[in-house]
């Protein structure tokens, strides 16, 4: 029987009785509309963790005006279904004004991690991301918290906040779960028609080639190896293979974020982050590669 918890003050009393008997506590929030990706999170939190919470949350002020606030999916029967096959016992499933009620001013900067890739895409998205995020660990108060790797920028962003922050809470990064054609899993994939996701795993596929290409560039030392010209190639792929449109295509480090643009910057590189993100008709796909240049097995790949 899966409790459903709608106030701040009823999830501390909870969160304090099972912490009173002696159990962990393991987090993950969401904002809903489940997949097997979110299951897998919370498999893991219930494996490694005495119990489980689980929030859900369409936080407001991680949207844009324009962004697609209101008609991002909601089913909350379908969740608490979800949830309570995967083992969930608590979810946590506050109002807009229970987490932001009249007068609520406070805002987390969520600093130069922030600043590229999707944060310059969407401007601000992230200091709602960590305002957020940082309320809900006030409330929860986890040992140990799960986010997935498909949001790469956002779970350095908030391992970034919780260090800086002295916050006492473990982030624990879990793989990209896929859909048997590499697509990565996502809330926003109900908004594909049938074709857009026929189309979609192409970003998956210029990762997956960009990735190939760059370890074989390593073996000479990224002699005449252009970046540039290499995610030209794979943009021009995914326009070609039905999206829209790029939003953006980069190699980074996976530790600092920050871009390489030559060849030069790569060499510096011990782990690389390709991110990107996409239209497919009104609908914005991320995807990313995280890998090790010796070729060490990182989020799934050799």
């Amino acid at each position: 029987m899966i409790k459903v918890i709608t106030t701040i003050r009823e999830a501390v009393e909870t969160i304090n009785d099972i912490k009173k008997s002696g159990l962990s506590v393991g987090f993950v929030p969401t904002m809903g509309y489940f997949h097997d990706g979110h299951i897998e999170l919370m498999k893991r939190s219930i494996k490694e963790c005495g119990e489980t919470f689980v929030s859900i949350f369409v936080n407001p002020i991680q949207f844009a005006p324009g962004e697609d606030l209101a008609r991002y999916p909601r089913d909350l029967e379908r969740d608490k279904t979800m949830a309570a096959s995967a083992g969930v016992k608590y979810l946590f499933c506050p109002g807009v004004s229970e987490m932001y009620p009249e007068g609520f001013q406070t805002r987390i900067s969520a600093g130069p991690l922030a600043s590229d890739f999707c944060g310059a895409s969407r401007p601000g998205h992230f200091d709602g991301v960590c305002t957020v995020v940082a309320k809900l660990f006030n409330i929860i108060t986890p040992d140990r918290a799960y986010f997935g790797m498909k949001d790469y920028q956002q779970l350095v962003v908030i391992e970034k906040m919780t260090e800086d922050l002295n916050m006492k809470v473990k982030i624990v990064r879990c793989e990209t779960v896929r859909e048997k054609d590499g697509l990565a899993m996502s809330s926003r994939n109900s908004y594909l028609s049938p074709e857009e996701r026929k189309a979609a795993p192409a970003l998956k596929i210029a990762l997956e080639k960009l990735e190939l290409e760059i370890i074989e560039a390593r073996a000479s030392d990224f002699k005449g190896f252009d970046i540039e010209k290499a995610l030209e190639s794979h943009k021009a792929f995914l326009t070609g293979s039905g999206f829209k449109g790029v939003d953006y295509l980069k190699v980074a480090s996976a530790d600092t974020l920050a871009e390489a643009r030559n060849a030069g910057d790569l060499r510096s590189v011990d782990r690389v982050f390709i991110a990107a993100a996409a239209f497919i008709g009104r609908t914005r796909l991320i995807d990313n590669a995280v890998f090790d240049l010796d070729k060490k097995k990182v989020n799934g790949h050799e």
